[in-house]
């Protein structure tokens, strides 16, 4: 395994300034958000700056993990699905622009909808996860929907009978362990039931449960064990990126530091690493800050 750097969690920095410093702290990948109101929203980025994207990558070390394309595909208005399909098209797309030599790019998208949406929509959000994976395939991509809490699809259940139903390989999970732990499953359930299906993760800290009173934080800042998640998801048979993500529930708060909470995070992963006898395949060579033994914040 490896820690990848969302950057959903650097929504007002500038991947010309954020990634030297990704690649500082120690990260070796990237998933790269393309959501609306984000730098790199997706249709800002021109042929020029998905070539500055390439060569950023590649001057710091960085894979392209996944890309965050957040698009429902649960709308029943025909005129919003359309565009809503044509943007997870163009956001696979992108993915293959900007594919690099030895690893298959990544899409990862919520479904959308409401949790009392699954039992009517189950088959229709099937059907065009379906559609997306033909498409995926075609390029060369994997498409990986994410389960979440609050919305359609919820529960890994409800995950996994979306993979198995769809049974396409170029769909594949993308898997928040943050969200089964608010919704109370054990880790080691839950990554047994997400890990052989699951392509890229997030992790975030937590305290509390859904949907009464709960709250996500940065990893390293929470109760979250992830000694025992990373012990569950190698005995899952996963092996690819564990994505250090920062809740928007923390950047909305004053002071956020983007840039303290990507240390704070990758630290937590990499001495969870060390405790759990998990191998981490790699540590970014750039990287020029080295964790403390001890506690952090």
């Amino acid at each position: 395994m490896e820690i990848a750097y969302c950057t959903w969690s650097m929504r007002d920095v500038p991947l010309e300034e954020g990634l030297p410093v990704i690649a500082q702290i120690g990260y070796t990948g990237i998933e790269l958000a393309v959501t609306p109101g984000w730098p790199t929203e997706l249709y800002t980025l021109d042929a020029a700056t998905r070539r500055r994207i390439r060569e950023l990558l590649a001057a710091y070390d960085l894979t392209l993990a996944a890309i965050a394309g957040h698009t429902t595909v649960c709308a029943e208005d025909p005129d919003e699905h359309a565009a809503n399909m044509q943007r997870l098209r163009d956001t696979i797309d992108l993915a293959d622009d900007l594919r690099q030599k030895g690893h298959t790019p990544v899409v990862v998208s919520l479904v959308g909808g409401d949790v009392d949406d699954w039992g009517r929509l189950k088959h229709l959000v099937a059907e065009r996860v379906a559609e997306l994976g033909g498409y995926a395939a075609s390029k060369g991509v994997i498409f990986a929907p994410e389960m979440h809490s609050g919305t359609a699809m919820d529960l890994p259940r409800k995950a996994v009978w979306l993979v198995e139903q769809v049974n396409h390989p170029s769909v594949k999970l993308n898997f928040d362990i943050s969200h089964t732990e608010i919704e109370g499953m054990p880790t080691e359930e839950a990554c047994r039931a997400m890990g052989p299906h699951t392509v890229f993760t997030h992790v975030k800290d937590q305290r509390g449960y859904f949907p009464w009173t709960y709250e996500f934080l940065t990893p390293g800042a929470g109760p979250c064990d992830y000694v025992r998640y990373l012990k569950a998801m190698d005995a899952a048979g996963y092996t690819g990126f564990i994505g250090m993500e920062v809740s928007v529930m923390v950047q909305r708060q004053p002071g956020y530091d983007p840039f303290v909470d990507a240390a704070l995070g990758y630290y937590a992963l990499r001495r969870a690493f060390n405790a759990s006898g998990v191998p981490l395949a790699r540590i970014n060579p750039r990287a020029t800050i080295q964790p403390r033994s001890g506690g952090t914040r």
